[in-house]
């Protein structure tokens, strides 16, 4: 268990964000031949804003009834016609969707043999049966996999006879020698059963004898918890609970701790069920008053503890629960301090505690942003903790994890991820302030290109290896063990492309341990594998460059560009823009093999980490979230320009896409500065933003004020109003092609939302303009789509098709 924001997922799934659907964990390639030209349409039109026509259909866009609503406040009122649209049981609203659906259907129609090309290319390089590398977990071996032409994946486990090395494990694995598969939980039937599948989160008992899991079967993200009983294959009949959120067993394995959102899904709070006959009255454990503040469940990684954290967007609070004696009540760590956040672990009589706390007086540091803690079990409720080392340098602590002989650090250095792991115990009777090079740290080789990396699940408390997923877009996800007693690595397992380019090169451990020179980090000498280990890197292929963007006042943005320097031509190629830049979240840029049917093609794929996303440290975010909002939006029209004016993209041929809370980035750059994207895609989009947290009854609006500030304040209304995207949509002005899918179930951000804007766009866009933004809603879906390995093909090839056809770009 990690301690930092990857372990408490609670304030991450209450965000409007979307997660990577095939899972990190799963790391489930998409995926080619020529594409076709598209082939024309009944009817087409000229626009003096486009280059050239583009096809539309002979049908008029739908138009949307109109109903007055006025709002004010602060002074200031406006109009929203639109705001009907929030009843979703409203006829005509549902009426209206239908309505769009059918005209993005005909407005797609000419489109239809590209995007079967585009999944066929994506399925072909695509296994037929994909898995993942066993995890030793107490006496088992966990793993899953997709079965052959399913969707979803299938958890299962095999009991391992003796404990062997590594290399044996995976040896024995391949052979089947383990004794018989036990299947834990199948996706498939689920979907099978009820149309669509989400499984929140898995939780193994501590005696292995019972698996409890989150499961919404409807998209609404209302998880029900399920129990199985592993011995016999039956689910435990519970009386039915909706809104289930996270999960903690105890160590008698019969007490489950879990939390419960109100009617904003809110985690609010925590209740414990007992496995025995005839209960039907489950304990309350802790509830969370404060609105802004959600609950969220974990035990420590040697089961020991429960703990209970209720966090805020900027502010926690954790309370423990002894596991051997889970009903005698709650210990209360330190009393919530605004903008203090601290997480905990348990170590052998003490917990670490990753803090951003103010230090004591006497101590000096630069550095503003995590570090590492610890008190003894019995002194928790003391108000002063012993502070035992901090991040040296332009470095910084995101995230930690503990085991019995191993302390994993997760840091940034210079916009760099690196990982170290430290010797337990530690000596920290130093009078001197400690920095992590004093604590012989043994740094995780690991590429330097751009590489994303991400924990595995690392149950096992007793285990010396440490399991990474690495990525970047040059290199397909790579599983790798770190053993951190003998300061080795072994790839366990690397992603198959199928149909890849030939030339993808075989890279070697000697090139990992060379990455670490420039980061000014000395190579010991242990760092060094007593076998060769490689794996496909495709940077012969696919050029993947770092550039420093010079945004609006002075500051550099990081900006990662893509291209086939084969395909790719100068000044006259078509591009897309990535960014997101909200909550802290760096942008996804790992591996997707679907990419390779546009790279091959002499497309340019970039992705902007703007302020208010993720960054060196926590001021990255800060200067892009609440007042300074626009940073993050200058941010990203600064990179857009870049690519225009370096020639790495064609002027008119640049386009942008957006998911969620990204759409407001999006959505307000497009507003601001029209002429500059030809084309974009706005993914389940937060776009009114203002009337969205004028509305303190909608999920995630009083969470939301921390992020994007609370327009009740006079100076926080004024600063979301001059940058909402539907707020701000020109009147009478030319607009850039778009597309908006949305889904009807979804919790996070209203369908009405999507609805609205493209409403808004359709009565004050130009008339030709307007006839180029589409809306395809989901009507069962939720926040997440429907998520199936294939499923995602045909949706991505949708997608491009869409760029292809609004941005006139030839494809042959």
């Amino acid at each position: 268990m990690v301690l930092g924001l990857r372990n408490y997922s609670d304030m991450h799934l209450l965000s409007r964000s979307v997660s990577n659907t095939s899972l990190r964990a799963h790391s489930f390639s998409l995926s080619f031949a020529l594409i076709p030209s598209i082939s024309a349409s009944s009817s087409s039109f000229s626009s003096k804003c486009r280059a050239e026509p583009i096809s539309v259909p002979s049908q008029p866009p739908p138009v949307s009834k109109r109903v007055p609503f006025t709002l004010s406040l602060h002074g200031h009122s406006w109009q929203d016609p639109c705001h009907w649209m929030r009843n979703t049981n409203d006829p005509d609203f549902l009426n209206y969707l239908n309505q769009e659906n059918s005209y993005a259907q005909a407005f797609m129609a000419d489109t239809g043999s590209l995007q079967r090309t585009l999944v066929a290319e994506m399925k072909n390089r695509m296994p037929s049966k994909v898995s993942t590398p066993v995890e030793c977990f107490g006496p088992w071996l966990y793993y899953e996999y997709i079965p052959e032409g399913k969707e979803y994946p299938v958890l299962c486990r095999r009991l391992q006879t003796n404990k062997p090395g590594w290399a044996e494990k995976i040896l024995s694995y391949v052979k089947a020698e383990f004794r018989r598969e036990e299947i834990l939980l199948d996706w498939n039937e689920v979907a099978e059963k009820h149309g669509y599948v989400h499984v929140g989160q898995c939780r193994i008992s501590p005696d292995h004898n019972f698996l409890a899991y989150t499961l919404d079967a409807t998209g609404s993200e209302q998880f029900m918890l399920q129990i199985k009983d592993l011995r016999n294959g039956c689910i435990i009949p519970m009386a039915p609970e909706n809104g289930i959120v996270s999960l903690a067993w105890a160590q008698d394995c019969k007490t489950l701790f879990y939390t419960i959102a109100d009617e904003n899904q809110r985690p609010y709070r925590v209740l414990c069920t007992k496995l025995e006959p005839g209960n039907t009255d489950d304990t309350l454990v802790f509830m969370e008053n404060d609105p802004s503040y959600c609950v969220d469940l974990t035990s420590t990684k040697d089961g020991k503890f429960i703990t209970v954290n209720s966090n805020s967007r900027s502010s926690s609070e954790v309370y423990v629960v002894d596991a051997t004696e889970p009903l005698n009540g709650l210990q209360r760590v330190h009393e919530r301090v605004s903008g203090v956040k601290y997480f905990l672990e348990h170590h052998f009589g003490f917990f670490y505690i990753l803090t951003n706390a103010p230090m004591k007086e006497n101590i000096k540091c630069s550095h503003e942003g995590l570090y590492l803690a610890r008190c003894r079990v019995g002194d928790i409720q003391s108000t002063t903790w012993q502070n035992i080392f901090y991040p040296g340098k332009d470095t910084c602590i995101q995230d930690v994890d503990i085991f019995n002989g191993h302390l994993v650090l997760f840091l940034n250095k210079d916009g760099f991820p690196m990982i170290c792991s430290i010797d337990l115990p530690i000596n920290v009777e130093c009078k001197h302030q400690m920095l992590i090079e004093d604590l012989n740290p043994w740094f995780f080789p690991i590429p330097s290109n751009s590489c994303s990396v991400e924990p595995g699940s690392n149950l096992d408390f007793m285990s010396s290896v440490y399991r990474v997923v690495l990525s970047s877009p040059v290199i397909p996800d790579v599983i790798i063990d770190y053993d951190m007693a003998r300061r080795t690595f072994s790839i366990v397992q690397q992603e198959e492309v199928l149909g890849a380019p030939s030339n993808a090169r075989s890279r070697s451990s000697g090139y990992e341990l060379d990455t670490l020179q420039h980061r000014g980090i000395e190579k010991d000498a242990k760092d060094k594998n007593v076998e060769l280990e490689r794996w496909k890197d495709f940077s012969s292929t696919y050029c993947c460059e770092r550039k420093e963007v010079i945004s609006h006042d002075g500051i550099q943005v990081p900006l990662t560009i893509l291209y086939s320097p084969k395909a790719w031509k100068s000044s006259q190629s078509p591009g897309i823009l990535h960014g997101y830049g909200a909550y802290g979240e760096v942008l996804d840029k790992s591996w997707r093999a679907d990419r390779l049917s546009l790279l091959d093609r002499g497309w340019v794929i970039a992705f902007a980490d703007v302020r208010g996303g993720g960054g060196d440290d926590h001021s990255w975010h800060k200067t892009g979230n609440g007042l300074f909002k626009q940073n993050s939006i200058h941010d990203f029209v600064s990179c857009g320009k870049y690519l225009i004016d370096e020639g790495y993209v064609q002027r008119d041929q640049l386009s942008a896409i957006g998911v969620s809370a990204g759409c407001l980035l999006i959505g307000a750059a497009l507003n601001m500065y029209p002429n500059l994207f030809r084309a974009a895609i706005l993914k389940v989009p937060f776009l009114d933003i203002l009337n969205s947290l004028l509305d303190p009854s909608l999920p995630l609006t009083m969470l939301d004020y921390e992020e994007f500030g609370n327009p009740g304040i006079k100076s926080e209304f004024e600063c979301i109003s001059s940058y909402c995207p539907y707020k701000n949509i020109r009147p009478r002005g030319c607009h850039p092609s778009v597309l908006v899918t949305a889904s009807f179930n979804d919790s996070r951000v209203g369908v009405w939302e999507a609805a609205k804007w493209v409403a808004k766009v359709r009565d004050s866009a130009c008339s030709s303009c307007s006839r180029s933004v589409i809306l395809k809603t989901n009507m069962s879906g939720g926040h997440f789509g429907e998520g199936g390995r294939y499923i995602q093909c045909e949706e991505l090839a949708y997608d491009y098709a869409f760029l292809v056809k609004a941005m006139g770009v030839d494809m042959n």
